[in-house]
């Protein structure tokens, strides 16, 4: 039996659209913003292929349920009152479409940025406990090739992904995606953490001491293996934005 398709004001997708401007102001308020680019985005539960995105030219600070406008997988917008940068219509459609992930949350936030600058590309995952949490989960993109401004682009960034939840894009920023936007956001917040960690340990210039790789597998899977507390750092996101 077919799911009917949600009205873009239907009460399950104005909750969705409310979670998704709490995470946008979430993400300005913990310094992962960049102007008015970037974006996130979450897929519509009825299986319709379309998707919730934040719009072109406001602040993430700014940005509340009724600015959010709605995106089908080939980019083309459907409701809402603002324009939609075409770059997020080109990168967060062909993640969603290829990947199958609900939730894309992309960014150029200034630690996981400054490591898609170097020659690894990305976080070492058996460094420190926050960094644990990503072990397994990341891929790495290393090919930067300008603006994504076309439906090719978006794809193939979403194929370096693979099925991956956490993509670093060289010299460019990060995706992390997940099955719901409170979980994403938590990953988000730490994995800039993570990142933080990381290049302030090596701009100390002493050696960089990894744990192994077992270490590291068990700590992301004691992590993953209760997110209870990803959900109540929405909550009291919530509370406080």
């Amino acid at each position: 039996m077919t799911t009917p398709a949600l009205d873009f004001d239907a009460p399950p997708v104005r909750r969705l659209r409310a979670d998704l401007a709490l995470a946008l102001r979430a993400a300005a308020h913990h310094g992962l913003a960049e102007g008015v680019c970037n974006h996130f985005s979450i897929e519509l539960p009825d299986g319709s292929e379309r998707f919730l995105l934040n719009p072109r030219g406001l602040l993430w600070a700014e940005i509340q349920a009724d600015d959010v406008v709605l995106v089908d997988f080939h980019g083309h917008k459907l409701a809402g009152r603002h324009a939609v940068e075409p770059t997020a219509m080109y990168i967060h459609a062909a993640v969603h479409r290829l990947t199958g992930q609900a939730c894309v949350l992309h960014t150029h936030m200034p630690y996981a940025t400054a490591l898609t600058l170097t020659q690894d590309r990305a976080l070492d995952t058996r460094l420190s406990q926050n960094a644990m949490r990503f072990h397994g989960r990341l891929a790495a993109d290393p090919d930067y090739n300008g603006l994504a401004l076309d439906h090719g682009e978006g794809e193939r960034i979403a194929r370096a992904m693979g099925s991956a939840e956490v993509c670093f894009l060289g010299n460019h920023g990060v995706i992390v995606c997940g099955a719901r936007i409170d979980h994403a956001y938590d990953d988000l917040y730490y994995l800039e953490r993570a990142c933080m960690a990381q290049v302030l340990a090596a701009s100390s210039g002493s050696p960089l001491a990894p744990v192994a790789d077992e270490l590291a597998a068990s700590v992301a899977a004691q992590t993953l293996g209760e997110r209870l507390q990803s959900e109540l750092f929405f909550e009291a996101l919530r509370r406080q934005l």
